[in-house]
């Protein structure tokens, strides 16, 4: 990430809402991936890298959106390992509120494009519990569906 868009994040933070394109939509993409990647004691750097070909992949090649789906996840998945006022139990609730409030954004939902996140962990049950993530996150989206 270039210095320049360094900056422009440290003033979209305070303001994301009112600068960012969809800054809901993008949200709610960074809640998916951080529920998945929180749920690994040991968060890699590789995570992250796979979070930005999502968002290049979703975002048509836009780098710049795709770095702040990156940052936002990182944000989300740092307030998860400090206890900073949210957990795994209520990421998954903010996610089941927000799609009870706008249930289009089930669609966003793409298990295919979250998959490759399981690839980082060699640990059995870190694996299982993100594969559950995964399954619930397919069952909420068919319940709204």
């Amino acid at each position: 990430m270039t210095l320049g868009f360094k900056i422009k994040h440290y003033f979209f933070s305070a303001f994301r809402e009112f600068f960012v394109h969809h800054h809901g939509s993008l949200e709610f993409r960074a809640k998916i991936c951080a529920l998945v990647i929180a749920a690994d004691d040991n968060v890699r750097e590789e995570y992250f890298l796979i979070v930005k070909s999502i968002g290049l992949h979703i975002y048509n090649d836009d780098d710049e959106r795709s770095d702040l789906l990156i940052l936002s996840t990182q944000e989300l998945v740092k307030k998860v390992k400090d206890n900073n006022g949210l957990d795994i139990d209520s990421l998954v609730k903010s996610i089941q509120n927000e799609l009870k409030i706008i249930p289009r954004y089930a669609k966003k939902i793409d298990i295919q494009v979250l998959t490759p996140l399981l690839t980082i962990s060699k640990d059995a049950d870190i694996l299982s519990y993100q594969n559950n993530i995964l399954e619930f996150l397919q069952n909420l989206k068919d319940e709204i569906l």
